[in-house]
């Protein structure tokens, strides 16, 4: 097997002692495409591990979701030994992405301005947080809902009949993971110049604050905030859900042209023609009865055949499908985006590379599967990997808190 067919990023070893799910899924993303990587859990492991229903052999469907292609080891870093086992690994390294609360490895003595800058001058050590360490909410801890409330994402999800609805995939958390990607990548390539590692600060607020787009641009320029508005969209005219005979469809049509196909397809191309539709300002004005219109002239239709018809058209379209519909059509089939090995059932790998592929070679590690294997990789002997072990500094067994 090349180099180049083991993935994009082959030879990159990170250490990962993230949980949950911001920085797991950062560090599944590096996995795909063929990064090292070498998942720390605490003695209690991963919590997402309980977060269940569904479970399959002990394991949550969550966790697994996020955690393939990585090899686990689970250490108790809360005691030194633990800690110089962490170093040790930390010797062949690139990157550490860890999420613990703020101030968590200074009271431990490996933070990173203290211990590791120095120590490991080429490392690239990556923190997602919350809020950051500094200012009025620095240090306190974020989850995905939370931080969708604080940072306004809820307050533009929802319509004035039920009001603010957080958004129902964890947007944040994912939102940060993909920075955080973004970010060491930047920062290895950044390395190749100076040959120096660095600090990357990813926080949860400040990535749904990046994910405010087009409200706070809309804000910024014209002072008022943005309301409730359903499925339509704040600057576009028609883009909102509808009714036809066999389902509802979304269409989301962003110039002049789209609206005019639009029309004639729909039996009525004098709509377009008309001064309250003219222009995207004009159908924006008056939204309400322009999607009055579509909807009367949408609801004979069957969706599906129409969306087909759009799409093949030029009109940007598609039918509502729900998850299970979407995991079995045969788009996401052609595209890879279903993935299977052996006994695991997962989302695809989004980014296509054409020379350097990203694949799955790995399942989700059990709890500290992968222990005496990196330890011994690490150069550790077999007697001292007996000796962490039976001193609980390796753990093996899963210690669930009570």
């Amino acid at each position: 097997m090349t180099e180049t067919s083991k993935g994009a990023l082959a030879g990159l070893r990170v250490i990962d002692l993230t949980r949950v799910l911001g920085g797991p899924y950062c560090t599944q993303i590096l996995g795909d495409h063929g990064a090292e990587i070498i998942k720390i859990e605490p003695p209690q492991g991963d919590e997402t591990r309980d977060w269940g229903p569904p479970f399959e052999d002990g394991v949550s469907s969550y966790y697994a979701g996020i955690n393939r292609n990585k090899r686990g080891v689970a250490l108790d870093l809360s005691r030194g030994e633990g800690r110089e086992v962490l170093l040790r690994l930390l010797e062949g390294a690139d990157v550490l992405v860890e999420n613990f609360r703020i101030g968590t490895l200074e009271k431990w003595g490996i933070g990173y301005c203290e211990v590791l800058k120095e120590r490991f001058p080429r490392l690239i050590h990556c923190r997602v947080s919350g809020f950051g360490a500094d200012g009025p909410l620095g240090g306190m801890p974020g989850y995905d809902a939370a931080v969708q409330a604080c940072a306004g994402i809820i307050s533009i999800n929802g319509s004035p009949a039920c009001g603010p609805v957080r958004v129902g995939t964890p947007i944040v958390d994912l939102g940060a993971g993909l920075i955080a990607v973004n970010a060491i990548l930047m920062a290895a390539l950044e390395r190749e110049r100076s040959g120096s590692g660095q600090f990357v600060e990813v926080t949860l607020y400040d990535s749904a604050i990046s994910l405010l787009h087009p409200h706070a641009a809309n804000w910024f320029m014209s002072g008022k905030p943005p309301k409730l508005i359903g499925d339509s969209h704040s600057n576009v005219s028609p883009y909102d859900q509808f009714a036809t005979a066999t389902c509802h469809v979304f269409l989301a049509v962003g110039n002049d042209r789209q609206f005019h196909i639009l029309c004639a397809e729909l039996g009525k191309p004098e709509l377009a023609g008309e001064a309250r539709f003219a222009s995207n300002a004009d159908r924006l004005t008056n939204r309400a009865a322009l999607n009055a219109e579509l909807g009367a002239l949408l609801a004979p239709h069957d969706g599906e055949a129409l969306c087909d018809r759009l799409l093949a058209l030029g009109v940007p379209s598609g039918p509502v499908r729900d998850v299970p519909s979407v995991l079995e059509h045969e788009h996401t089939r052609h595209r890879d985006m279903v993935v299977e090995m052996g006994g695991y059932r997962g989302t695809g790998i989004p980014i296509k590379l054409a020379r350097t592929p990203g694949r799955v070679q790995r399942p989700p590690p059990r709890f500290g599967e992968h222990g005496r294997e990196v330890l011994a990789e690490a150069g550790y002997g077999a007697a001292e990997i007996d000796a962490l072990a039976a001193s609980g500094v390796l753990v093996e067994e899963r210690k669930r808190l009570r």
